[in-house]
């Protein structure tokens, strides 16, 4: 825990179940490495290559992800709650069934993401790329203007990623039964 990695190649490696809460992993290559149920709570991992990583069911909570590299990465069942993955690429990433709350994405490359049963309450801007996101999601989002923040859920969601040529699917939340 609060390890620095800097200047190692961690390409490939199995880190399944391995803790790196707060630990430093700024500019570390972890191309298809496997952090399956890993602990990467609070870690820096800023400018890392995680192209094609095995993310599943990984925690991510709090962690800076900014300009990462997430292409093609797995991260099924992951949560990402309260990461600040401002300008990351998630090229080709599946996201099923992971958390995203009050995760920051403004200026982060969606393109092509597949997204499944999320609870996608991200934070993005007119930089956020999300041409080819498809999928379904429970929102709402928070699209920052210029100084503004406005909240964007249901219909109104759905038309606003498929104007930037995104296809996603807005869940309704679930009532509970009486």
């Amino acid at each position: 825990m609060g390890q620095s990695f800097r200047g190692a190649n961690l390409s490939g490696g199995n880190f399944s179940s391995c803790w790196f809460t707060d630990a430093v992993l700024v500019d570390v290559p972890l191309v298809g490495a496997s952090f399956y149920r890993a602990d990467l709570q609070s870690a820096d991992l800023t400018r890392a290559d995680l192209t094609d990583a095995d993310m599943v069911k990984a925690n991510l909570d709090k962690a800076i992800l900014r300009s990462a590299v997430f292409d093609g990465a797995d991260l099924v069942g992951a949560s990402l709650c309260g990461a600040d993955a401002r300008g990351a690429s998630f090229r080709g990433t599946q996201f099923i069934g992971a958390v995203l709350l009050a995760t920051d994405m403004r200026g982060a490359d969606l393109s092509e993401a597949v997204v499944r049963d999320n609870f996608f309450e991200i934070k993005i801007d007119d930089t956020t790329v999300v041409r080819g996101l498809r999928g379904t999601v429970f929102g709402p989002i928070t699209v920052v203007e210029g100084d503004s923040a406005r909240e964007v859920g249901g219909a109104e969601l759905e038309a606003w990623i498929a104007a930037r040529g995104g296809e996603v699917q807005v869940i309704p939340p679930r009532r509970p039964s009486r």
